[in-house]
């Protein structure tokens, strides 16, 4: 079920998370392939991204392993885009990420949570879009949440949780992040 904000909610025991779930072994058989790869292995490493997500991802793509999705389908990725190693993205609900972006190691873009209460958690998963627009850079161990979208040329700084939307041009940092300063060609 989603609404117009792409939120997408997913009840436990329904036909939507046993796909959901069948979903999850696929990526998780993919990623063990692209996993044994190594930084010279480019042109594998591309095509098996390219099989996770779906669509064939630009010559230009540069992802080093390892690399962690419960999903996969409902990434989007543009041309020039690298991700460094040790990255966690989960798509559920859609994870957008234009051109130009670089991503360092050990980022999490988590789509993905459950409801507050104790006793519904387990109940549902409840997946709200990302969208990385371009020339963006997010630096090591950041994580960006779902519902956020992150405006181009901003720079999420290193160790950041990202809980809100980010403005074009500025440096966000901390947790939760915040604008610290605007950023531009000088």
């Amino acid at each position: 079920m989603s609404n117009e904000s792409g939120t997408r909610i997913i009840y436990r025991r329904t036909p939507e998370s046993a796909a959901m779930l069948a979903n999850v072994r696929r990526a998780m058989a993919i990623t063990a392939a692209l996993n044994r790869l190594t930084f010279d292995d480019a042109d594998a490493i591309r095509a098996l991204f390219s099989e996770l997500i779906g669509k064939k991802v630009d010559e230009s793509f540069l992802l080093i392993p390892p690399f962690y999705t419960a999903g996969g389908d409902e990434i989007r990725v543009g041309r020039n885009v690298f991700v460094n190693q040790n990255c966690t993205f989960y798509d559920l609900s859609g994870l957008d990420i234009a051109d130009d972006v670089m991503i360092g190691p050990n980022v999490s873009l988590i789509t993905a949570g459950h409801p507050l209460e104790p006793s519904q958690r387990r109940a549902a998963t409840i997946g709200k879009p990302i969208v990385i627009e371009r020339n963006v850079w997010i630096a090591a161990g950041a994580t960006v949440v779902g519902g956020v979208t992150v405006g181009e040329n901003s720079v999420v700084a290193a160790g950041s949780v990202v809980t809100r939307d980010v403005p074009p041009n500025v440096l966000v940092g901390g947790n939760p992040a915040r604008v610290i300063r605007s950023i531009g060609e000088d």
